[in-house]
Formats: C-alpha cells, structure tokens, sequence
C-alpha cells in the first residue's frame, strides 16, 4: 500500500491575498489595531499586515498634512 501524500499546494489565490491586503489597508486607515488581523495562515496573515502598514501610513501621512495645512 502507498502512503498518502500530502497535499503541499498552497490554499490560498492571488484573489485571496488581495482582498486580505485590501481588507487590512482599510483596517489600517480606520485606525483599527494590528491585533484585529483575522487569519490564521502565515501567508494571507502577512498580506493583511502588509496592507494594515500601507494604510496606517497613508492615515498619518494625510492626518501630518492636514496639520500642516492648519498652521499655515
């Protein structure tokens, strides 16, 4: 008898990915915390920090030029 072999292909699409990054800019913008990242699998886990650290950034770089709009 044959040992099943395990099925190493990866459970997870581009599709997939995307929306984690998507999911986790939006997060990011909304000021939610890194914490709140949803998935258990390494690889869309990275996507969504990924995409929580685009966003994040992009919230304080629109909330340093908001400030310096007021002062000028």
């Amino acid at each position: 008898m044959v040992p099943a072999q395990r099925d190493t292909s990866p459970q997870w699409s581009l599709e997939g990915l995307t929306k984690a990054y998507q999911q986790g800019y939006m997060a990011g913008l909304a000021r939610l915390p890194r914490t709140r990242q949803p998935y258990r699998d390494e690889v869309p886990a990275a996507a969504w920090e990924a995409g929580w650290d685009d966003g994040h950034a992009q919230l304080r770089l629109h909330q340093r030029s908001a400030a310096q709009r007021l002062t000028s």
